[in-house]
């Protein structure tokens, strides 16, 4: 029987940013459209484009509910390449050519940049009480941006994957300890990888520092991270590099992992029954109702893995994307078009066809796929993505060195003090 769910952030649910990277975006080629008539004004958009038919449904319905407002607006919408996007725009927006709004990743890439948008604060203030998640939107006391959707990082295991392991499904690992002579099993007793991974970009280290931190520091530490008191040479930051250079000389990834790309080939090498977990995301792509269509039945769910006392195992999740107005002139329309992205109807028509669990907390997510009510379920516990409280220029930096320590090319220690050096 069917179970509806109220996707509510109640008063515990952290939402901050969504990073430098925010829960990643799936890259798509160029391509451009627009809507709205002819012979009016402009509105020119950038995103990185929709991900599949659901994603483009919800884009036709913003453009839609805009359209009901001004008419007479020519919207067009260019699609950038996600893995160039923030390069792109930022070479227009300091030639003088940028657009007029921009889709953003809350956290690190909105508000490093929130000095060149322009701030909604007021116009938005009326729909605080709706949306979820709009920490990852706000800079210096000012909102750029509404929150669309919630994002996180759940881990997903394939549960006939550990059964042919000789693993219980019903009771995934727990520990570190536990997890680590799970992926033994798993590469003894199968022919999978433990953990499906594409780290071409260098994004795999975020997601494991997001995925599996709040095992690894404490409460304290944990909020500190977020609110920018950070010490890479502590013994928890440390630790969490030489998990992650650990898990790599142990075996537990994909053959070729610095040469796969995230979007979407790690995740389709998990949808095809070819690793047996995978650090994920819960909206936009990559999320349980794209892995429910391959897998079914065989689709579980588990929370971050205990790693030292003292912590608090807590879902990794926040506020999602949004667009952001880049040109003063047009903030009346771009504030109208952020309002149409978070239109109720838009987003619960997604929230069913696309898998998305939106920022609406009035939508209620009606489905029967386990993995999707137990993410929700453990939403009021959640806290915000590690990697997107850091700067730009460091989070860039631990790309880089998390795709060498992969190779075993720099020593966690050399690691550490590098990034240490990027944040004194």
């Amino acid at each position: 029987m069917k179970r509806t769910l109220i996707t509510t952030a109640v008063a515990g649910l952290a939402l901050v940013s969504l990073t430098a990277c925010g829960g990643a975006a799936p890259t798509t080629g160029a391509a451009s459209g627009d809507g709205g008539s002819a012979g009016g004004e402009t509105l020119t958009i950038w995103n990185w484009g929709d991900a599949d038919e659901a994603a483009a449904a919800y884009t036709e319905d913003v453009t839609a509910a805009f359209a009901e407002k001004h008419p007479d607006v020519d919207v067009k919408i260019v699609n950038q390449p996600f893995d160039q996007y923030y390069t792109l725009l930022g070479s227009a927006v300091e030639a003088g050519t940028g657009p007029d709004l921009a889709l953003y990743n809350g956290g690190t890439q909105l508000k490093s940049r929130a000095d060149s948008l322009v701030p909604i604060t007021d116009e938005v203030a009326d729909l605080q009480d709706q949306l979820a998640g709009w920490p990852a939107f706000e800079a210096d006391g000012e909102t750029y941006s509404a929150p669309t959707f919630l994002q996180g990082f759940p881990i997903y295991f394939n549960k006939a994957l550990f059964e042919e392991a000789g693993l219980d499904p019903a009771a995934p690992p727990a520990t570190w300890d536990d997890l680590s002579a799970a992926c033994e099993q798993i590469l003894a007793n199968t022919d999978a990888s433990c953990f499906a991974l594409g780290n071409k970009e260098g994004l795999g280290i975020e997601f494991f520092l997001s995925g599996f931190g709040s095992g690894v520091f404490t409460p304290d530490e944990y909020d500190a991270w977020i609110d920018g008191d950070r010490d890479w040479t502590s013994e928890h930051a440390t630790q969490i590099l030489q998990m992650w250079a650990d898990s790599a000389a142990d075996g537990w990834y994909n053959d070729g992992a610095n040469s796969t790309a995230m979007f979407n080939d790690s995740f389709d090498i998990f949808s095809a029954g070819d690793s047996a977990m995978v650090v994920a995301l819960m909206s936009g792509t990559a999320h349980w109702k794209q892995f429910d269509e391959f897998l079914g039945d065989d689709l579980g769910f588990m929370m971050p893995v205990t790693t030292n006392d003292g912590t608090t195992i807590a879902l990794p999740a926040e506020g999602g994307i949004g667009y952001g107005i880049l040109n003063e002139d047009k903030k009346d329309l771009g504030v109208d078009w952020i309002r149409a992205t978070v239109d109720h109807d838009a987003l619960a028509a997604y929230s069913l066809a696309g898998g998305q669990i939106t920022s609406d907390t009035t939508i209620t997510l009606d489905t029967d796929i386990a993995s999707a009510n137990d993410i929700v379920a453990e939403l009021p516990g959640s806290k915000p993505l590690l990697h997107t409280a850091l700067g730009a220029d460091t989070l860039d930096l631990l790309h880089r060195l998390g795709q060498q320590l992969l190779n075993d090319d720099v020593s966690v220690e050399d690691a550490v003090s590098q990034l240490d050096a990027s944040e004194g």
